[in-house]
């Protein structure tokens, strides 16, 4: 039988629907159990204060057993049904989704030919390598997808191959590979576009962020070189500087974005200079129905997919730092940008709360984390998403609404949305807003660390403490900072590239006007004779890491520096 597609996808969400309907029985349940119990609760109150002994009030106590006796019974008839409907729905879901199963490979096999016809017209070689077409997805995802992996490939082709001559004078073979591969990693299907030509230009990104005017000059400096990367996918973002059938239209990467968001996936870049790009699509195998974590802010309520989130933690408002203009905790010993839920979606001051203690939620987009910190975690819910009708179809933050088993309605945030606004430079939280002061009578202290996050936790306790901290990643970079203007102290690590905290001491001492410059050695290196070193080398102070309380750090400045 030839079945249109149309009534497959009707079929399918009416067996999401179904599943959560099924998903409200357990609330029925426990209300039936609070009925059964209030019931047994004014028998015993009613035995208590009214004899029973006549032939009368037995006659009386009749009605009430019975009824007593009806909704114990109803009570395990709806456990009992329940059940059942459990094991059914999920066998139906299961079945429906099966049949709407495809291989990738009826999409794969459509790009060959592009390929052939493509290098041809461009004078160019390139051979198409796929794998993993018989991994099989559902057909809507199919169909969404053929036009952003198309879209990918003619980049690849356009942008990133060179011509055979130019690779060949590079060292590399005249004829590029373009590789398509599909793996399978858990309940999400990963897709793979790269090619091994010129990878991205960063300092172009740049320029065209600034000709743009998407970003200033001082937020693209400090961005990474991943941050500038995702920058294409901004809507109209194209460094061509020509107009070709393939490129150069205002028509760029941000469709693809569009189009993976809207299946709920993620999309992550990989690139190095000469050697190519590689695109990694996240997608989940099936749309119909998704699982979500509810987070509540104030009064609301907020679902977060959970296939984009790594885990969840309690976090305390000690516990959050903040490390290059951006919040951040720490997670497995490294830094995870950190935002407040209620700020990302710029709710009203009066509808959150900021407690000692918060939820947090560390999703996962790509290879970028982020903590999104929340008043409190609900539960996990398996909901159908509806998506936002005109003239709601694209609220930044929302990818769709959901009825939960309650009744009640939820906003279904986007990961991938969250990410970017807590990227922003604008996004600033309103429980923590830092005005720069200008004080000349602040001892100012030379700071001297490798460790990016080491290096942003001594500056905070220091700059706390009333000092004027500038930071420097090395001895050599401390050095040349010395001669610029004078300091109070230096607080150096020891194990450093380039120059040791050891040769830089002694480099100090060695100069007379840093005679009296009181330096203090914070380092992992605890031993006696470590310590000893570091002592013989004019070092004033020697706090060992592992045992590290930022009180003797601020004692010992105090007791050293001269104000």
């Amino acid at each position: 039988m030839r079945v249109e597609t149309r009534k497959l996808d009707n079929l399918l969400t009416q067996v999401g629907e179904l599943s959560v309907i099924q998903g409200r029985t357990p609330h029925r349940l426990t209300l039936m159990d609070a009925l059964l119990e209030q019931w047994t609760a004014l028998e015993r109150e009613r035995h208590k204060h009214s004899p029973s002994s006549s032939k009368r009030n037995t006659q009386e106590n009749d009605i009430p057993l019975r009824f007593g006796r009806l909704l114990k019974q109803a009570r395990d008839d709806l456990f009992d049904d329940s059940a059942h409907l459990e094991s059914t729905v999920h066998l139906l879901e299961d079945q429906v989704r099966s049949v709407r199963l495809l291989p990738l490979s009826t999409v794969f096999a459509l790009f060959p030919r592009m390929v052939r016809d493509l290098v041809k017209e461009q004078s160019k070689e390139a051979e198409l390598v796929m794998e993993g077409g018989d991994i099989s997805v559902d057909k809507r995802i199919l169909e969404e997808m053929k036009d952003p992996l198309m879209h990918l490939i003619r980049n690849a082709i356009d942008h990133g191959i060179e011509t055979p001559d130019e690779r060949q004078r590079q060292g590399k073979p005249r004829s590029a590979t373009v590789r398509l591969r599909a793996t399978r990693e858990n309940a999400c299907v990963r897709l793979d576009v790269s090619d091994d030509g010129r990878g991205l230009n960063t300092m172009g990104i740049r320029q065209e962020a600034i000709r743009r005017g998407l970003h200033d000059e001082a937020t693209l400096a400090a961005m990474t070189p991943a941050q500038l990367q995702q920058l294409i996918f901004m809507p109209g973002f194209t460094t061509s500087s020509f107009v070709t059938e393939l490129s150069g239209r205002g028509v760029g990467l941000d469709v693809v974005r569009v189009n993976v968001e809207r299946m709920k996936g993620s999309i992550h870049l990989e690139s190095a200079s000469g050697q190519g790009l590689t695109v990694q699509l996240r997608l989940p195998l099936s749309v119909a129905a998704t699982q979500i974590l509810l987070a509540s802010v104030g009064t609301g309520l907020y679902g977060l997919p959970v296939e984009f989130i790594h885990t969840s933690r309690r976090v305390r408002e000690n516990d959050i730092f903040t490390l290059e203009g951006h919040q951040v905790i720490l997670l497995d010993g490294q830094p995870v940008l950190a935002a407040r839920l209620a700020d990302l979606l710029e709710l009203p001051i009066g509808e959150h709360s900021t407690p000692g203690i918060q939820a947090c939620i560390v999703l996962q987009v790509g290879d970028e984390r982020l903590g999104v910190l929340a008043d409190d975690l609900l539960a996990e819910e398996e909901v159908v998403p509806k998506p936002l009708g005109p003239p709601l179809r694209r609220v930044r933050n929302v990818s769709s609404l959901a009825v939960l088993g309650n009744g009640k309605i939820c906003a279904v945030l986007n990961p991938s949305d969250l990410l970017r606004s807590a990227l922003k430079s604008g996004v600033a939280t309103r429980s923590e807003v830092h005005i720069p002061l200008r004080e000349a009578a602040k001892p100012v202290v030379l700071l001297v660390e490798d460790s990016a996050l080491i290096r942003a936790m001594e500056k905070r306790i220091l700059e706390d403490g009333g000092y004027e901290v500038v930071a420097t990643v090395d001895g050599v970079d401390a050095l040349n900072t010395l001669g610029n203007r004078s300091f109070a102290a230096v607080v150096s690590d020891i194990m450093m590239p380039n120059m040791d905290g050891l040769t830089l001491t002694a480099r100090i001492r060695a100069e007379p006007r840093y005679k009296e410059l009181p330096v203090i050695l914070v380092t992992s290196l605890a031993s006696n004779e470590d310590k000893r070193r570091g002592l013989d080398a004019g070092a004033n102070a020697y706090i060992p890491k592992p045992t590290f309380d930022q009180r003797v750090l601020l004692e010992s400045l105090k007791r050293l520096v001269v104000t």
